[in-house]
């Protein structure tokens, strides 16, 4: 377990606020979790930055990952900016990270990539469209630029992944697209469980939306139309037709 104490950097960032007494619990507790969620996430670029190169790919694709790992951090300041404005403390503990999955039992190229898919093309793309909603819900504002500042960021680490497979897709041999269209329904599988766990099934409360305090049941149900209209179409056509 890996404590973080982000009060410092996070105060520098914290927006003006007109938080209703009613939510201000439950806000501190979602814009929290989501600090640590954001921190912890740049161990998964870091990682993948260094499978990146061990595969072989250009090196510059192990650098932006390494920045986009630096951009997760930020994520997290940011996130503890709206915790330490709403009057909560922006420290905490990371969770222990689950084991980064090499994928052995897939050539090289195609292990680094199924990480791609199941980081870049799904996980960040679901997080586009979540945020991308949940901004266009919020009144404008300096925490509604806040949110625009990480979904921008968010965009590009779904762009990221749906070029170099588009880039890549055309070289691949047999084996290497075999082991990425069998590992897909395992990604979305995995996906699908991740989110239901973090997405409440209930509505939003009362003026939520001006503190980043969205329905659930709309969010599972942007969910399905992100994996069934975007995520499933592009990575057929990628991998299969």
């Amino acid at each position: 377990m890996t404590a973080i104490d982000l009060r410092a950097p996070a105060r520098l960032h914290a927006p003006a606020l007109d938080a209703p007494s009613a939510l201000r619990e439950a806000a501190i507790a979602t814009w929290h979790g989501r600090m640590i969620n954001e921190y912890a996430s740049s161990r998964v670029f870091t990682a993948l930055a260094a499978q990146l190169d061990a595969a072989g790919f250009h090196e510059e694709l192990g650098d932006e990952c390494r920045m986009f790992a630096e951009e997760e951090r930020r994520h997290g300041v940011l996130c503890g900016a709206v915790v330490e404005a709403l009057g909560g403390e922006a420290r905490g503990t990371l969770f222990e990270a689950p084991a980064f999955p090499l994928h052995e039992d897939a050539p090289p190229r195609a292990a680094a990539l199924r990480n791609v898919i199941s980081i870049c093309c799904m996980s960040e793309t679901v997080a586009v469209a979540l945020i991308g909603a949940e901004r266009l819900e919020m009144p404008e504002g300096e925490l509604r630029a806040l949110l625009t500042r990480i979904w921008a960021d968010e965009i590009g680490h779904a762009r990221f992944g749906w070029r170099l497979l588009e880039r890549v897709a055309p070289s691949l041999d047999d084996a290497e697209r075999a082991a990425l269209a069998a590992y897909v329904p395992v990604a979305l599988a995995h996906l699908e469980a991740h989110e239901l766990a973090h997405l409440p099934d209930r509505g939003a409360p009362r003026g939520g939306e001006c503190l980043g305090l969205c329905s659930g049941k709309d969010a599972r149900v942007l969910l399905y139309e992100t994996i069934g209209e975007v995520i499933v179409p592009r990575l057929h056509a990628l991998l299969v037709a």
